[in-house]
């Protein structure tokens, strides 16, 4: 009877039946809130395995510039989720206070920033492509197969920025379904166009690696037109009027005070990635290659885990706005402990079968090893990463940012980073070394996390 009951829950969080986030049982809220966010994330992740799926058919080479443009690419993404959050914090407390139409405005004053942000990385992406490819340690030959990729993933970086900001923008509202929905649209797009544009099917050209990134651009570009319609148009809890255009500095300063602080934690995490990259380029093109693979198909599990995560943050902001600290907190070790049970099944899967996934995408031998090495040593990690995350975005959706952002600092930047060149070269040790250092790091920016976390002062942060 409960298996059905469960069943039926899920079928309503699809669906998108609203949560009841600040009263009734807290594990309904969370399934409710949760089961459209990581199918969002799922979705999400699945753009970087269509992706590397497809453009690993064209050569090795063309894996390698994905991985480096990714690379960078993070700290788009980083600006991405920071104002998202950002967004996320502030309008689940209006929602929390029952203040719908402060929320309104305090999402159109995000668009803003993300407009002229948006504005500044395209112009980047357009003038600076070779540099930053240059910068990576990419060869002549990767470059020049490689750099109109890049140019196009940097310069279409709006689709990226909004469908973050939007989707945020509608989890913390507790709009988790219309969130889910918009990345249905761009990855099923996306999955259409990938092989078409790739690999010049039909009246398409043939684009080679340049292609995924039209595909991806185009697809992702869907669903941001998906999302403002709903922003503008649709029934959901936040729907934008033209009075709400107004700009409001008071509100965009509040929101890059948030949204710094979720934005440094980003930045210094995937700065910290940028870095590895340039160590496993250390290795030569087949390492390079193997390491895409495995961080693309660890993105894949790891991002329907960040959606647990993201449900924890909303439920935090709204039960803060609602002045129920205590039911936050309690929301965020159920959360934890959902968490906990998915990661455990994705490494023993990592565990057993990382070998068989890998060769899905590749038939190079040194890329397969290089690739289920990876796998199999950061999966190691699992049970620490699920919690991980979940403090970390609870702390970020009660509006203290300043805390995980110091965290990831010391964790990526006076352990990871060092570690990995000190065990990868320095003792010889090669890409397992770097690997093993991120599980170190990630494991012991947990353990912080939690102990901070149990004190409390999250609760007081006012936003």
């Amino acid at each position: 009877m409960k298996f059905f009951k469960g069943l039926s829950l899920v079928k309503k969080a699809i669906y998108g039946e609203q949560a009841d986030i600040t009263g009734g049982s807290i594990d309904r809220a969370i399934i409710l809130l949760a089961v459209p966010m990581i199918l969002e994330m799922a979705m999400e992740s699945l753009f970087a395995v269509v992706d590397i799926f497809f453009v690993s058919k064209v050569s090795v080479d063309a894996v390698a510039i994905v991985g480096l443009t990714e690379s960078m690419l993070t700290i788009v993404y980083s600006l991405g989720w920071g104002l998202a959050m950002g967004a996320t914090a502030m309008i689940a407390r209006r929602i929390g206070e029952k203040n719908n139409e402060a929320a309104a405005v305090a999402a159109v004053q995000a668009i803003y920033i993300a407009l002229f942000i948006g504005s500044l990385i395209s112009i980047t992406g357009i003038f600076f492509s070779d540099d930053i490819l240059h910068m990576m340690g990419a060869s002549q030959e990767v470059i020049e197969e490689g750099k109109g990729f890049t140019k196009i993933m940097l310069t279409g970086n709006f689709a990226i920025m909004f469908l973050f900001l939007i989707n945020g923008i509608f989890r913390g509202a507790g709009d988790a379904a219309l969130a889910m929905r918009s990345l249905w649209i761009a990855n099923i797009i996306n999955i259409i166009l990938d092989p078409l544009f790739i690999f010049g099917i039909g009246p398409f050209p043939e684009m080679g690696v340049e292609g995924a990134a039209v595909a991806t651009t185009i697809g992702r570009s869907a669903g941001v037109v998906y999302q403002v319609w709903h922003l503008f148009k649709g029934k959901g809890i936040i729907k934008i009027h033209a009075d709400n255009w107004k700009v409001d500095w008071s509100i965009i300063k509040s929101l890059i005070n948030v949204s710094s602080g979720t934005t440094g934690q980003f930045i210094i995490a995937s700065a910290s990635w940028i870095f590895l990259m340039r160590i496993m380029a250390h290795f030569g093109s087949m390492a390079l290659a193997g390491y895409t693979i495995a961080i693309r198909v660890i993105v894949f599990t790891l991002l329907p885990a960040w959606g647990m995560a993201n449900a924890a943050a909303t439920m935090v902001g709204q039960n803060l706005g609602a002045k129920q600290p205590e039911r936050a907190e309690k929301s965020v070790w159920r959360a934890g402990f959902f968490n906990l049970i998915f990661m455990v099944f994705v490494m023993l899967a990592f565990l057993v079968f990382a070998k068989p996934i890998v060769s899905f995408f590749t038939n190079e031998i040194q890329v397969i090893q290089c690739a289920t090495e990876c796998l199999t040593i950061i999966s190691i990690g699992y049970i620490f990463f699920s919690y991980g995350m979940i403090v970390a975005q609870s702390f970020n959706g009660a509006g203290d940012t300043r805390t995980p952002t110091i965290l990831n600092f010391f964790a990526f930047w006076c352990i990871q980073i060092p570690l990995a060149y000190l065990l990868a070269i320095t003792f010889s040790y090669g890409p397992d070394g770097l690997f093993a250092s991120i599980v170190i790091a990630e494991t012991l920016l947990t353990i912080a996390g939690i102990i901070i976390f149990k004190r409390g002062k999250w609760k007081e942060v006012k936003v």
